[in-house]
Parts: structure tokens; C-alpha cells; sequence
């Protein structure tokens, strides 16, 4: 027994990434499937094979205002409803298959809202094979002549595969089919599901033509889904017990010693033909969730990934065999994914477990985007933010891809109905987000160093061999049994070899005889077959120096194409770069535009603001003018008032004085009266007569001049009236009353008490003055 080998998955030498690694975009399509009524809104319009435009609805325009402006989204190319899946197929995943043979590993998933053609897309229909299918076909088509048997690679449940010998592989066939309780691998059925019987027709299958003929290929598929956050096998067989049946069990994710992920656990089957991989697949998608909701009939409630894994071994140097070493061992994956749509629950009104799944869905996809942003961030930026792959299932399995494993395709499906227009919106953000990521371009890897033509020199030599063969008259096939019995029937008959006389001197002569002759023609035809594989030697030296030379030639055809190739697609980069440039200048003159706009109008209305803001100085100019000239009017006014005013109470001050010395003068006569009295009367005893009372002055000067005029009665006291600048005054009037006796009297009066006669008294009335008190109000 051999020792076995083993096989690993593909891994760069290093994380460390060299600045002239060459970097390659993530791949962005665009699928629009049809209206589902012809009388339905549309809200995208395509506008060119790489560019869309999406409308707002009628309805949100009206609602908003008419503030939503059409808004149109490049990609890598853009298929039409029109579009059919082998269409698609040809400028999406085949490129991914041809790399998946030349040991390259490749992840395309559709993303996009419920009910926008994800399933159709990655599935189809009978007669409409999706993108699985007929990435199936292409690979059996390509790889079919040059698989290796059964069992010849076997997983080791830890992402990597382990080479058995041809013994080994035998065996552990016998074995299973031994085993009745050990679950087969399906084998080939001789009529396919119905399902899947008319997916693909035989015209539009196709093949990879550049497939390494000195390698032995194997196919292994596995199927798995994410449902709320949780990974389950979908290709497991689990006990089945009506009574008690219990859940399936959920996986988890481990990282293999070269640091790629993978789905511990999980059932890898070996399958060696389209119909068998389509047993498969059928097989696990019966076990998918859906369910029914408002807005999709039978929307996926998981996202399901299928694993495509191809073991690929080179042939030793006589071209017939494996090469057991497992350093010459590759092993590629692609992962075909299809995205459980985005949906909110305020439209499909989900409740229970639909909400719960809703809930897990969006989630994981917040996360995915999450992640798209922060590479984004860190390429364009230069930063070095962690990306939170570990936060959802879907971005930890894949997160090797995201770092440069493989290429990365997306299917954007949209849904053109006016009622998806917000959710539309949201995708369309995110597949421009997702389109500025790159992701490092894998290196190719040459997997062995043994000369090219291997497979094909033995197969000519087992072709010219059983040709020699026909042309002698005997079977084609070397190892046949009858090849044998032809040749010794070819040879003399032996004769009777029976001695029944000791002195029998014949027989013995005539078998060393026929003996002899046989050996001649044994030894002749030792010659010519010896003759024969020199000449058949030397016809394939030459054959072999004419197919490299060839090959050679091809070789050197190949480097000038593969450099042709690289100067169309530095020139295509450059394209692309000048492309993005060119959109990035229009945004930007777009921008500078809006903001020009913004700025006029800023300035005419700044300019209307200050002409106004004029108009208003001039007119509080005027009206300061005409305040100056009332002021001016009033100050006149109120000046000419006060200095009467002055006037009138200087000339009251001076009647009021005049009235004070008259009043003096008045009790200074009273006073010499009553002397001359007191002497007269002590004199005569007569009375006298009391001279006349002098006149009191009088206040008619002092009045003014307007109150003399005026008919109107005097003001009150206590009354409030209006003066001429506009103010209020309140009329005060103050009178004093002076009461005197005369002193001489009253002591007289206390001498005359005994007479009985009384004098009467004087009374001297004291000036009384009248002011007047203005007080100024505010109008």
C-alpha cells in the first residue's frame, strides 16, 4: 500500500500584501426582471448595457413635494428584461469556471429585495437553467474525459482531501457498496428529476478547452444554509423517528491551518456527472426554508451557498497514474450564493417566526454592508479600521474571498415596481459602495514540473499497439485473454509426446524438433516485435520532438497573446481609470454647478435684501428729517412758552413781593393807627375816623397774554390738559390765608377786660398767591 497524500485548500504564501500587487474591483451586475403586470408603475429605466436611471414614483413626488430627482447607477454591465440566462451565464460565471480549472478560487451571489429574481437567477426554471446548473454542466463538459475514479480523493473533514491509491480506492468502493447502512453517494440515475430533465439543452452547452490533459480531476459538492444566524447541513441525513423528530442540528465555523474558513462537519459528496450534482442539489433544496409572505409567494427565508470543490492531481511521468505527492495537489472552490432578500415588515406584515427570520435577514445584511464600507473606508483612506466579519455567519465564511482568495462576483436582481422604489434605492447605494472595493488578483500556480504530453503519449501508444495488433489478425485490446490463445494456436502443433517402447527413437526427435521450430519462429517473432517497438519508439520521438516543437511554438504564441492580453488590459484599466475620472469630474462640476447656482441665488437675494434694506434707510432718513424739523418746531414752541412763562412768574414774584411789603405796609399803618388811637383816645377820649384802605395791587399783568385772549374758562384745579408740544400738564392751586392780631390791641384789651368794652379785631388778610405746576407726559 501507498502512502497517502494529502490535498489542501489554495492559500496565498502570506498576509502580508506587496505594494505592487495587482488589485481587480469587485464585479457588479445588474439584472432587471420584468413587471409582473403591464399596468404596473416602473420606476428603472435602462439607459445604456452599464448604466440605469431610476424615477421616484409618482405618488412620492406628490408626497414630498417634488424634492426626489432621477438618479442613475453605473455597473460592470447591465442585462435588461430581455436578457436570457445563457446571456448571463457567458459574462458572469463562466469566466469563474475557467478559473475554478485553472485552480482559482471564486465566490457570485445574488443580493437584491424579495421578489426581485435571486432564486430565478442563481436556480431557473425547466428549460431556463440558472447560473448553477449550467456552471455544472460546464464543468463536467470539460473535465469529463480526464476524471479520476471514485473514491481516488477522500475528504479529511478538515477542509483539506487525502490521495488513496488505485487499491486503496477500490477497497473503499467494495466497501461501500458492502455497507448497507453506511449512506451511499448517489450514483448516476438513469432518467433525471423532471425538474431538472430540460434546464439545459443540448445546443447552448459548453466547455473549457484549455483544460490541463495530464491531470486527474474530482468534483465535490456540498450545500449548506444560514437561518437566523445559524449554519445548518442541508445534504446531512438524519435519523428519521416519527415519534420524537428532532431538529437538525446547526454547524460551526473553523479556520484551517492555512486560515481559511470552513464549515466543520459538513457532508462533501463526490459526484461525477451533471445529473449526479443535480441529484444533490435537488436533494438538499427540498430541506431549504421558504415560506409564504405578502410580497413573495415563496420567498427564501435563508441564504443557502453551494460549494463546487475541484481536486485537481497530475498524472506521473508514464501518464497513466496519479502522482502520489501531496505537494503537487490543488484543490479549488467556488461558492455559488444566493442572498435571502431584504424586506421590511411594515409591507410583508410578518409575524412570529416570518418577523424573527426578517429580523436575522436584514441583520446579516446590515452587516455585509457594514463590512463593504469599512474596506472601502480602508483602501481609499489608508486606514486600518478591524472589519467585523464575525458579526454576522455570511461575511465569516467569507471573508477569505473579501482578502484576496479569489474573485468576487455580484448580481445586483432589482425589481422595477414602483412600490420597491425606497428598498430598490438602498441596493442601488450599496452596489456602488461594493463596486469601489478591490480585492487582490490570485496568482497562478503551476501544481507539477513533469514534461507536458504525458496522457496523450500513452493513449497513442495503446492506439498504434492495438492497431499492430489488428493488422496481424488478432484482438485490439493487448490485454485480452484470446490475444494469447491466438498466439499459441499461431505456433506448429506438438506431436504425440506418449512413449510406449523404450526403444523408441522417433517420438522424442520429433518433439525436440517441433520444440526447435517453435523456438525459431518464437525468437523470429521476438525480433520483428523488437523491430517493431524501435520503429514505433522512433515514430514517437519524432512525434514527440514535432509536438514540442509545437508546443513550443504555441508556448511562445501564447506569452506574445498573454502580453497582447495585458496591454489590452492595462489599456482597458486605463480606460476604466479615465472612465471614473470622467464621471468623478462631472459629479464634481455637477456639484460646482448646483453650488454656483446656490450662490446667485444667494446673491439676488442678498441684493434684493440690501435694496430694500435702502429703501427702508432712505425713508427713516426722510422721517428723521421731518422728526428734526417737528423737534425744531417743538423746541421753538416750547422756548417761546417758557420765557412767558418766566415772564409771568418774575411778574408774579414781583406782585407777590409788592403784596408782602403792602401787607408790612398795611400792619405798619394798622400798628401806627392803633398807637395814634391808644394816644388819642388817652388824649380826647373821642374816636377818630380810620383813613381810607390803600388799593391792593393788581394780578391782571401778570396773567399771560393767551389767557386774556382766551374764551374758554380757566383750568381747574386738579385738571389735566394738553400743551402745545404734545405733552400733559395737571393744574395745582395753592392759597394762603394769613391770620394777625394786632398785639397793641389785644394787651389793651386785657387792660380795658374791667370797662366791659371790647375791641374788635383786625384782621389783616395775607397775600395769597396762586402757582400753577406743570407736569410734561409723554405723548
Amino acid at each position: 500500500m501507498q502512502r497517502q497524500g494529502k490535498a489542501k485548500t489554495p492559500r496565498r504564501p502570506g498576509h502580508k500584501k506587496t505594494s505592487n500587487t495587482e488589485k481587480d474591483p469587485v464585479g457588479v451586475y445588474c439584472r432587471i426582471r420584468p413587471l409582473g403586470a403591464d399596468d404596473e408603475e416602473c420606476c428603472v429605466e435602462m439607459i445604456s448595457n452599464t448604466t440605469i436611471q431610476l424615477h421616484p414614483p409618482d405618488g412620492l413626488k406628490a408626497n414630498r413635494n417634488g424634492d426626489f430627482k432621477e438618479t442613475q447607477y453605473s455597473f460592470k454591465k447591465v442585462f435588461g428584461i430581455q436578457t436570457t440566462q445563457k446571456e448571463l451565464f457567458e459574462d458572469v460565471a463562466k469566466p469563474l469556471i475557467e478559473d475554478l480549472i485553472q485552480c482559482k478560487n471564486g465566490l457570485l451571489f445574488t443580493y437584491g429585495v424579495t421578489g426581485s429574481g435571486k432564486t430565478f437567477t442563481m436556480t431557473g426554471s425547466p428549460g431556463q437553467g440558472g447560473l448553477l446548473p449550467r456552471s455544472l454542466d460546464m464543468l463536467f463538459n470539460s473535465i469529463s474525459p480526464y476524471q479520476a475514479k471514485r473514491y481516488v480523493f477522500k475528504p479529511d473533514d478538515k477542509n483539506g482531501l487525502e490521495i488513496q491509491s488505485q487499491v486503496d480506492a477500490l477497497l473503499e468502493r467494495q466497501k461501500r457498496e458492502n455497507m448497507q447502512s453506511v449512506p451511499k453517494t448517489p450514483v448516476s440515475r438513469q432518467k433525471a428529476d423532471p425538474e431538472f430533465a430540460d434546464m439545459i439543452s443540448p445546443e447552448q452547452a459548453c466547455k473549457y478547452d484549455s483544460v490541463d490533459e495530464d491531470s486527474s480531476y474530482s468534483v465535490f459538492v456540498s450545500y449548506i444554509e444560514i437561518y437566523n444566524n445559524y449554519i445548518y447541513d442541508l445534504l446531512e441525513d438524519a435519523p428519521f423517528d416519527p415519534i420524537r423528530p428532532k431538529t437538525p442540528q446547526s454547524k460551526i465555523l473553523r479556520e484551517d491551518q492555512n486560515h481559511n474558513m470552513y464549515v466543520a462537519g459538513c457532508v462533501e459528496v463526490e459526484v461525477k456527472s451533471t445529473e449526479e450534482a443535480f441529484e444533490v442539489f435537488w436533494k438538499g433544496q427540498k430541506k431549504r426554508r421558504i415560506a409564504n409572505t405578502q410580497l413573495n409567494r415563496e420567498s427564501s427565508r435563508s441564504h443557502s451557498v453551494f460549494i463546487v470543490k475541484l481536486a485537481q492531481a497530475p498524472l506521473d511521468a508514464d501518464g497513466d497514474h496519479i502522482l502520489q505527492d501531496k505537494n503537487q495537489v490543488n484543490v479549488s472552490q467556488l461558492c455559488l450564493v444566493d442572498l435571502a432578500g431584504s424586506e421590511r415588515t411594515s409591507r410583508t406584515r410578518a409575524e412570529g417566526n416570518r418577523l424573527r427570520e426578517a429580523g436575522n435577514i436584514n441583520q446579516s445584511l446590515m452587516t455585509l454592508r457594514t463590512c463593504i464600507e469599512v474596506l472601502r473606508e480602508n483602501q481609499m483612506c489608508g486606514t486600518n479600521k478591524m472589519v467585523p466579519y464575525r458579526d454576522s455567519k455570511v461575511t465569516h465564511l467569507f471573508k477569505n474571498y473579501f482578502d484576496g482568495e479569489g474573485k468576487v462576483r455580484m448580481i445586483v436582481c432589482v425589481n422595477p415596481k414602483a412600490d420597491d422604489y425606497d428598498e430598490t434605492m438602498l441596493v442601488m447605494r450599496f452596489a456602488e459602495m461594493t463596486q469601489e472595493v478591490e480585492v487582490a488578483r490570485p496568482v497562478d500556480r503551476a501544481i507539477y514540473a513533469l514534461p507536458a504530453g504525458r496522457r496523450h503519449r500513452n493513449q497513442a501508444f495503446k492506439e498504434e499497439l492495438s492497431r499492430r495488433l489488428e493488422e496481424r489478425g488478432g484482438p485490439s485490446n493487448p490485454d485480452d485473454p484470446e490475444l494469447m490463445n491466438q498466439l499459441i494456436d499461431s505456433l506448429p502443433a506438438l506431436p504425440a509426446c506418449e512413449l510406449l517402447d523404450a526403444t523408441d527413437d522417433q517420438t522424442l526427435p520429433r518433439l525436440v524438433e517441433v520444440l526447435e521450430r517453435r523456438h525459431r519462429i518464437r525468437q523470429m517473432m521476438t525480433k520483428q516485435f523488437s523491430k517493431a517497438a524501435i520503429t514505433l519508439k522512433s515514430m514517437l520521438q519524432d512525434f514527440d520532438s514535432n509536438f514540442s516543437a509545437k508546443e513550443n511554438f504555441i508556448h511562445d504564441q501564447r506569452g506574445k497573446l498573454g502580453e497582447k492580453d495585458k496591454v489590452i488590459s492595462s489599456q482597458k484599466t486605463e480606460l476604466e481609470r479615465l472612465e471614473n475620472k470622467s464621471k468623478t469630474l462631472e459629479y464634481k462640476i455637477d456639484i460646482l454647478q448646483k453650488t454656483t447656482n446656490i450662490y446667485e441665488e444667494d446673491k439676488r437675494s442678498l441684493q434684493q435684501e440690501l435694496e430694500t434694506r435702502e429703501q427702508r434707510l432712505h425713508r427713516e432718513l426722510s422721517e428723521r428729517k421731518r422728526m428734526e424739523q417737528r423737534m425744531q418746531g417743538m423746541v421753538a414752541d416750547t422756548k417761546h412758552k417758557w420765557e412767558k412763562e418766566c415772564e409771568r412768574r418774575v411778574n408774579a414774584k414781583q406782585l407777590e413781593m409788592q403784596n408782602q411789603l403792602w401787607v408790612k405796609d398795611e400792619k405798619l399803618k394798622q400798628l401806627k393807627a392803633i398807637v395814634t388811637e391808644s394816644s388819642s383816645g388817652s388824649a380826647g377820649g373821642g374816636p377818630t375816623e380810620r383813613p381810607d384802605k390803600p388799593q391792593r395791587p393788581s394780578r391782571e399783568k401778570d396773567r399771560p397774554a393767551t389767557q386774556k385772549r382766551s374764551a374758554s374758562p380757566s383750568p381747574m384745579p386738579g385738571d389735566v390738559f394738553k400743551t402745545r408740544g404734545g405733552g400733559q400738564a395737571v393744574q395745582f392751586t395753592d392759597i394762603e390765608t394769613l391770620k394777625q392780631e394786632c398785639p397793641t390791641a389785644s394787651s389793651s384789651r386785657k387792660r380795658r377786660s374791667g370797662s366791659g368794652t371790647d375791641d374788635q379785631e383786625n384782621r389783616v388778610p395775607a397775600a395769597s398767591s396762586s402757582h400753577v405746576y406743570q407736569k410734561r407726559r409723554k405723548p
